[in-house]
């Protein structure tokens, strides 16, 4: 089956647009930003993905994960180019539909991947199931906290797709355990560290943590986890009260080693950039592709973090696929 999709990817791109270098087909992957540890196992994912299937890949995302113009201006910039197809996280489930279905139109297929997009104007969903993770993280927080307990919720950003069904899943979780009350959950951290710490510091005074009156917190993703980490340490609150975080990097490593975290809900990123090329390619070959197709999510806690499995999750070797 996969033989059959190499022989028919350079001719389904030949139907619409021009392919790459030596008649490959040219696959633009674009990502919510390019600085975080996650977005660098996605790109040696589809990097992988892009040498097994023989299909050139064109990696480039905004600096920052809140600059929605450069990102629409990214995908308008490559249906110019006419690229074979385009592989895009979207940073705005709404902002960029439109340019998707100008992509659509101009007979560039587009899979959708991370963070989902509204319309029907992509061919496939590759992600985690952020609703199913979400509940992961907060029945591990209900866990650790107990009954009584009062616990805050940090947001990402507006019109996340992925963040924004994670933090639904959470507190989905956290109306199954009523004895526990969410004393913040409508404030929102930004794109960046800095803004996260910012807001993070911000909540743990007004909600008068280090009195006692905050005995857990979820935040949602990368930049959000880390940003709280440091606020907490900041306050002197790390390890004292319970943190569930999302994603991993070194730094978010050691801090568990540390006691300053108590869980991270892990995805895949690796695989979550290698299927989505592998996505694309099943489309440019003429096949039939699923609509949403679920790359998993691991709950990691200090008693799993050295198995195998998870440490395959945190530290990938990228270094065959990225120079």
């Amino acid at each position: 089956m996969m033989g059959l999709a190499l022989a028919a990817a350079p001719l389904a791109c030949k139907r619409s647009v021009p392919a790459g270098a030596g008649g490959k087909a040219r696959i633009a992957v674009i990502p919510k930003g390019t600085t975080h540890e996650f977005w660098k196992a996605v790109h040696a994912g589809a990097v992988k993905a892009s040498r097994e299937l023989g299909v050139d890949v064109v990696w480039k995302g905004p600096l920052k994960e809140d600059d929605l113009k450069d990102q629409i201006d990214l995908v308008q910039s490559f249906v110019a180019q006419k690229v074979s197809g385009i592989v895009l996280a979207p940073l705005s489930d709404k902002g960029l539909v439109n340019p998707v279905k100008a992509a659509r139109d101009a007979g560039i297929p587009t899979v959708i991947f991370d963070s989902d997009l509204q319309g029907e104007a992509h061919r496939s969903f590759v992600a985690t199931d952020n609703l199913a993770a979400g509940r992961m993280a907060g029945e591990q927080l209900a866990k650790l906290v107990g009954d009584g307990a009062s616990v805050v919720l940090l947001r990402y950003q507006e019109g996340s797709a992925s963040t924004t069904n994670r933090e639904k899943g959470f507190l989905e979780a956290m109306k199954a355990h009523p004895a526990i009350r969410v004393v913040s959950d409508n404030q929102y951290g930004g794109a960046t560290t800095e803004s996260a710490f910012a807001t993070g510091e911000s909540l743990l005074a007004a909600y008068k943590a280090a009195s006692g009156e905050v005995s857990g917190v979820f935040t949602p993703n990368e930049s959000t986890t880390f940003g709280m980490l440091l606020a907490l340490r900041k306050a002197g609150l790390a390890g004292k009260i319970k943190f569930v975080g999302f994603d991993a990097s070194d730094k978010l490593v050691q801090a568990m080693r540390q006691g300053h975290l108590d869980a991270l809900v892990l995805q895949d990123p690796f695989n979550i950039g290698y299927l989505a090329v592998k996505t694309m390619s099943r489309v440019l070959a003429g096949e039939p592709v699923e609509a949403r197709i679920d790359t998993g999510a691991t709950l990691v806690t200090r008693e799993n973090l050295d198995t195998p499995a998870v440490k395959q999750l945190i530290q990938p070797d990228l270094s065959p696929w990225l120079k």
